[in-house]
């Protein structure tokens, strides 16, 4: 990790950039500047930490190989996140070679720790954040084409309320013998797990836990129904037959993306390799993901949780909370958004989705909600078979490109404002601006 860090932070200074490599408890924030004179500053957030590779043996090229490949880059981290930050200094670097500054003042923010849920960067906010308010906001780290090949752009991301919930039973692994007579911390375990979810319903148990959900506004609903799901494309790339209880269309967006979650990401206990092994296991866990929507707050449903499972009489379950981050959403008609639009149309052509938000999880409550900065998703090179967290992670080399371009697009379009306001001031013709 400090190798990454010194690496990303040397490519900001080839660029120019002032950089700082901030403290925090856990790994360092790499924060750069370049000041263009402007009056406009834009912000950059991405995150130079990835999943681990494994399974290796279900990669198809080496994990770090960066393998090019039938039009594709294969390697961990080049959809999330690594391909996504080198598109934004690519694309500033296209700028200084072309233009020889770049049209808006800048900000970079690439943290090492989003997948381990940012557990540090709000101290990097609140020691920094001063730097970076006043911004027209700040370009997010994901994105890329959905199912169907439209690049979508959104505003908000979800959050997260990520636990693991132990039961434990005899002080060592027992003969499976013994379990007419010892209890089985597994079974409690699924006990407990039962009384989380009505799974038959898809829906969440626990008290409270739907009270500060947020309905979608008119304007949401609308972009829902101009930009349905990819259906057959996500059910045949996933190797589903159907979505929970059918659902289609509007029903099934909205579920998706104003809907919080709560799901099993993993369980485990006693023998699970090949063959037999009869074992009465002495602990078992559970690690559970609530994906949560405007207006919760993740320590809020982690306390719903406990209170839920102790009222239930589960208080011999531990529960430990990994990960904690709170949803987060700008309104995509601001400036910036529909700036990030007009970019990928220039781009892309017109058949770009915009949506409310995504479905997955980042710290973009720091940025929008304590420093005041919209925020923007979806300039990025990864698609709906990019692999992303798993295998064979991959983005095509043309979508690489083609977010170079976007982004740059971005930081022209911003810059063309500021010239044609100039120009107005002046009496000068609006039309003399330079192009993106």
């Amino acid at each position: 990790m400090a190798e990454m860090a010194h690496l990303v932070a040397a490519r900001l200074r080839g660029l120019g950039a002032s950089v700082e490599l901030c403290p925090t408890s856990g790994h360092p924030v790499v924060y750069g500047e370049i000041d263009a004179g402007a009056p406009r500053t834009l912000v950059f957030y991405n995150h130079y930490d990835v999943q681990p590779p494994e399974p290796l043996d279900e990669w198809t090229a080496p994990p770090f190989g960066a393998e090019i490949r039938d039009g594709r880059i294969y390697a961990r981290g080049v959809a999330d996140n690594k391909g996504n930050l080198l598109t934004r200094l690519q694309a500033t670097e296209c700028w200084l070679r072309g233009a020889g500054s770049v049209p808006c003042n800048l900000r970079f923010v690439f943290e090492g720790e989003e997948e381990i849920g940012s557990p540090h960067l709000e101290e990097f906010t609140h020691r920094y954040g001063e730097r970076l308010k006043g911004a027209v906001g700040v370009v997010w780290e994901s994105g890329g084409k959905d199912a169907s090949g439209r690049p979508a752009i959104s505003c908000g991301v979800k959050g997260i309320c990520y636990v693991e919930l132990t039961a434990r039973a005899a002080n060592q692994d027992l003969h499976s013998s013994q379990a007419a007579i010892v209890p089985n911390p597994a079974w409690r375990l699924v006990e407990a797990l039962h009384a989380l979810k009505d799974v038959a319903a898809d829906r969440c148990l626990v008290g409270g836990f739907y009270d500060a959900v947020r309905a979608p506004t008119a304007t949401e609903l609308a972009l829902l129904r101009e930009n349905p799901l990819e259906e057959q494309r996500m059910k045949a790339n996933w190797g589903i037959d159907a979505f929970i209880n059918g659902l289609t269309g509007l029903e099934l967006s909205t579920k998706l993306l104003f809907q919080p979650t709560c799901t099993i990401c993993g369980i485990t206990s006693g023998y699970g390799g090949p063959g037999t092994k009869t074992v009465l296991p002495k602990v078992a866990r559970a690690k559970i993901d609530c994906r949560l929507v405007p207006d919760q707050r993740a320590t809020d449903i982690a306390a719903k949780i406990r209170a839920h499972l102790d009222a239930r009489g589960f208080r011999d379950v531990g529960m430990e909370v990994l990960s904690a981050e709170n949803p987060s959403q700008s309104p995509v008609d601001g400036a910036l958004a529909q700036a990030a639009l007009a970019a990928a149309r220039a781009t892309y052509g017109e058949d770009v989705r915009l949506q409310p938000r995504g479905a997955g999880t980042g710290p973009m409550f720091l940025f929008k909600e304590e420093l005041g900065l919209d925020c923007v998703s979806g300039m990025g090179c990864g698609h709906a078979g990019a692999h992303v967290h798993a295998p064979d992670e991959n983005v095509f080399v043309e979508d690489y490109f083609g977010t170079v371009a976007h982004v740059g697009r971005l930081l022209g379009g911003l810059g063309c404002a500021r010239a044609r306001r100039a120009r107005g001031r002046q009496g000068g013709d609006v039309r003399s601006a330079p192009a993106a």
